[in-house]
């Protein structure tokens, strides 16, 4: 995308302005539901209080709960998320917060590189949400801490309902012929934050089968201020060959604190797989995986055959087995030219001021300011956090113009052994748990 920034110097003299009348007004960082201080426990969900705790049920039977809060620099944080499919006695405990950590925005030509959540005032651009924005859900209002005193509250987070198509499909050759199917529901919580020409979509999404996706989409509108023929790098948009985008990156960071079953001791597993070559005409490949315990803060690279999950350290599902959640990173395209975008995931001890990957101004003076400086290898993990980073390198098209469509990226994490059976398994099938031969 061009330079998405309307003008930096009338930008930070909007925020000096806002600064300003907000310290008149007396107003602070920790005002309404945003403490702008980290916490180093989240708030129980039934202790958020009703303005900011969040529960649905889904029509497949499963709820989720959580509480919610708005940072000064981060925006949208969700804390104490739980996860109760149909037939669990009691909700299973899966973050205690999840939150965005960074949008790191370097250009092509090397004139502009930003750090949207830290450094541009990202909080302060929440949008108003129109109804049609929200279909079929509830828009809330958000005090926005050091925001506009004149515009303080924004009707700006959604939480609705959505289908999401196929959840399952089988048919019962083995027995009755009977068809089972179901459509997938997903509750979805997001906001819209305005930096410069762009508008981010956050998007949390909650799927009654257990997985959670974390999604940004970048929209808005293409910079015409700052179409530039001369740098060699651009696109060439409308007629001839006359303007041209300067392309760039987007590299989002999300920062995932674990609680499984209540605890942070979690632990994190890599999963490595090696295909060998055939053995003959009658034998094919085989494939072994192997899995390694990481133990101290690490700094890893997605790979083919590689994966991760994040163990819960005291729960067990009714089989028996361990709860966990895999990681899944979605399609992404590595930033070489800083240290802290350079692997794919972070994983660090718990330290609450740690809280953006890039220009962290949260912690004291001297202490590193990008997660790659400190998933350093030499610390021991007993409260893990993971940073999960997917990059996107946007060189502006046509159709990119006006408005711009969404383009998203991010990543999920699915439950692996949270539930002894597959948590939409409907009634008729449940006995099939296991090794299992046809009824008669």
């Amino acid at each position: 995308m061009p330079e998405h920034r309307i003008s930096r110097t009338r930008r930070r003299a909007a925020a000096a302005g806002l600064a300003a009348a907000a310290l008149a007004a007396g107003a602070t960082t920790a005002a309404g539901p945003a403490a702008a201080q980290p916490r180093a426990a989240a708030p129980a969900a039934a202790d958020c209080g009703a303005a900011h705790r969040i529960e649905q049920k889904l029509t497949s039977g499963t709820t989720w709960r959580m509480c919610w809060r708005y940072d000064s620099m981060a925006g949208l944080v969700l804390e104490r998320i739980t996860y109760q499919p149909k037939g669990e006695p009691k909700p299973v405990k899966v973050l205690n917060s999840a939150r965005l950590a960074q949008i790191h925005v370097p250009y092509d030509d090397g004139s502009h590189e930003y750090d949207d959540l830290t450094g541009e005032n990202f909080a302060q651009g929440l949008m108003d949400l129109a109804p049609g924005e929200c279909p079929g859900g509830t828009i809330k209002t958000v005090k926005v801490p050091d925001g506009d005193p004149a515009h303080p509250n924004v009707k700006g987070l959604c939480t609705t309902t959505r289908s999401r198509g196929h959840a399952y499909r089988m048919q019962d050759v083995l027995s009755t012929n009977k068809l089972y199917q179901a459509q997938g529901k997903d509750f979805l919580v997001y906001t819209v934050n305005q930096v410069g020409w762009y508008e981010y979509i956050t998007e949390w999404r909650f799927q009654d089968d257990g997985t959670l996706g974390m999604n940004v989409g970048a929209t808005g509108s293409l910079s015409w201020d700052d179409y530039n023929a001369r740098d060699g790098r651009g696109w060439p948009l409308g007629k001839g060959a006359k303007d041209y985008a300067t392309s760039h990156s987007h590299n989002v960071f999300w920062r995932l604190d674990f609680g499984l079953d209540g605890s942070s001791a979690s632990k994190i597993e890599q999963y490595d797989s090696a295909v060998s070559p055939p053995a003959g005409r009658q034998e094919g490949p085989t494939t072994r995986t192997t899995r390694t315990e990481v133990t101290r803060e690490l700094a890893g690279d997605h790979k083919n055959y590689r994966w991760w999950r994040v163990v819960s350290a005291t729960g067990r599902n009714k089989d028996g087995h361990a709860r966990s959640y895999e990681i899944v990173p979605g399609p992404s395209t590595e930033y070489a030219g800083r240290s802290f975008t350079r692997h794919d995931l972070y994983v660090t001890q718990y330290d609450k001021c740690e809280l953006f990957a890039s220009n962290n101004p949260r912690c004291g003076q001297g202490h590193p300011t990008s997660v790659d400086k400190w998933a350093d290898g030499r610390t021991a993990l007993t409260h893990p956090v993971v940073w999960m980073n997917i990059g996107f390198h946007h060189i502006a098209r046509d159709e990119d113009q006006q408005p711009m469509p969404v383009h998203w990226q991010g990543f999920a994490i699915a439950p692996r052994d949270v539930t002894a059976m597959n948590p939409l398994t409907p009634r008729d099938l449940a006995w099939q748990n296991g090794h299992w031969k046809p009824r008669s």
